[in-house]
């Protein structure tokens, strides 16, 4: 062990991120922050919203933003939940600069062990003694050795961002555990050895962390590594106000991608969820989050995770699309529906763009879109509907006559429109002087329902704009030989 240690003391080290004459050169470059999930399970809006962080504050400050994946739990760590990380900052925009592994450190955290065991600054506790720190209480884990921090007992202070000053007697914490083997470390010590070697300045994390900052501080003075910043935020709470989890119906980002929120309107949100700049905007894209974002704003109260808000963030957000983009997106995913494909509808680029404003005032996300094709709520834009004649009826006609005698009225005023005032303002024009004397809802009624077949839908010069002069005159007229073969009917009745 001792000629290993002599070789570590002389030496340097190669790897991207390891010790040297580099990490002091990287402190000096500015600004680092890092997120650091451990992948253990699907990641929430609670567990991003620190990324989020530490990414506008790196960002704001053109330092340098850090993924580090803290997969030391070999037992309860997975790929899969790594790649879902991966995917979902991917998806944020949260690009990163470097990324590591803590599962490709263990020969550095061995040789800063080894390093401070030779210092005699921690030391191994026999297994003997371990248990007999177990049997007083001190120590619930397993009766095994341990490498343990041999603790100065003062008092730590620190300058939080966010709360200020903060101080602790760490004469309490006792001399802690560090690693279980010079091969096995614990948090206490992987972390802290990470952030110096990667030249961290600023830790940006949620406030159950605070309570850790001690034993942490301690371990940095015995490494002889400068001390980082510190900003704990407030925790995401659940509805319920506990901490926001699974357990509280918490979703993985990517659940909001799958279901058709935008990634700038989640970010704007998490952004919001214990910050705000101190006016009364509340919509920004990622260049203004990047400009207005300060940490100092940062509330010490915990914010609730609101899905209702975060879908009218989002709402806002479209609306701040371009319309042509917009368009063209909303055309995508109705088109790529499995409806869409068995019913073989079709959706041009101009259809989509007097479609869009529409939709735009019924949905919060792309996935509502999605909900409104599967309950068979947008079929009338593609296809002739079928509704029984009587429904044509408004609610003060004694028969069909009224609604026959306006449609056809309604049918050569339309007809009269030329192509190039074929608009919702246009058509509007042609119909309203004469609903005004005959009465609303008895004109606009039969009108609506022969367009659309629903109690509910778009107003009827809406409709008749987004379905096009030729298909409302056909609507209009299959409607009338509706009400031609009712009464037909009605009429061979003894």
């Amino acid at each position: 062990m001792i000629s290993g240690i002599r070789a570590f003391l002389k030496g340097n080290f190669g790897a991207k991120g390891h010790a040297g004459a580099k990490t002091g050169d990287r402190r000096r470059g500015g600004v680092v922050t890092r997120f650091a999930p451990s992948p253990t399970g699907l990641l929430h809006a609670g567990n991003y919203r620190t990324g989020v962080f530490a990414y506008l504050y790196a960002r704001q400050n053109k330092g340098k933003f850090i993924l580090r994946i803290e997969d030391t739990d070999t037992a309860r760590s997975k790929k899969e939940y790594e790649d879902n990380i991966v995917d979902s900052l991917k998806w944020l925009g949260l690009e990163y600069d470097e990324m590591y592994r803590q599962s490709e450190r263990g020969g550095l955290y061995r040789q800063y062990l080894e390093k401070l065991i030779a210092e005699g600054k921690v030391y191994v506790s026999s297994a003997e003694e371990e248990t007999a720190r177990a049997a007083k209480g001190e120590n619930p884990g397993p009766r095994k050795s341990a490498i343990r921090f041999k603790n100065p007992n003062k008092k730590v202070r620190f300058d939080d961002l966010i709360r200020g000053e903060i101080e602790f007697d760490t004469t309490d914490l006792g001399d802690f555990v560090i690693a279980k083997s010079v091969t096995e470390p614990i948090f206490h010590f992987a972390v802290v050895l990470d952030d110096f070697l990667m030249g961290v300045t600023h830790v940006i994390r949620g406030e159950d962390h605070i309570s850790n900052t001690p034993r942490q501080i301690l371990v940095m003075e015995a490494l002889g590594a400068p001390i980082p910043t510190y900003a704990h935020l407030p925790l995401v709470l659940a509805h319920d106000r506990s901490k926001l989890s699974k357990r509280h119906g918490a979703k993985a980002i990517t659940h909001y991608r799958d279901i058709g929120f935008m990634r700038d309107a989640l970010l704007n949100y998490m952004a919001l969820l214990g910050w705000n700049p101190g006016t009364e905007q509340e919509i920004f894209d990622r260049a203004g989050l990047i400009k207005t974002f300060d940490l100092s704003k940062v509330q010490k109260g915990g914010a609730i995770f609101n899905e209702e808000k975060l879908r009218w963030v989002n709402k806002e957000h479209l609306k701040r699309v371009d319309p042509a983009l917009l368009a063209s997106d909303i055309r995508s995913r109705i088109l790529s529906s499995e409806r869409a494909r068995d019913l073989k509808w079709n959706l041009t680029d101009e259809g989509a763009q007097r479609l869009a404003p529409v939709l735009l005032e019924r949905v919060s996300t792309f996935g509502d879109i999605d909900a409104l094709i599967t309950a068979q709520d947008l079929d009338y834009y593609f296809a002739e509907p079928a509704y029984d004649a009587l429904s044509l009826k408004w609610k003060e006609d004694v028969d069909l006559a009224p609604a026959a005698r306006h449609l056809d009225y309604a049918k050569a005023a339309l007809a009269g429109i030329p192509d190039k005032r074929w608009d919702e303002e246009g058509i509007k024009a042609a119909i309203w002087p004469y609903a005004e004397a005959e009465g609303r809802g008895n004109v606009l009624w039969p009108l609506r329902y022969a367009l659309s077949g629903k109690d509910r839908s778009p107003n009827p010069f809406t409709l008749a704009a987004i379905l096009g002069k030729v298909a409302t005159i056909q609507r209009i007229e299959q409607a009338l030989r509706l009400i031609k073969t009712t009464a037909d009917a009605k009429t061979q009745l003894p």
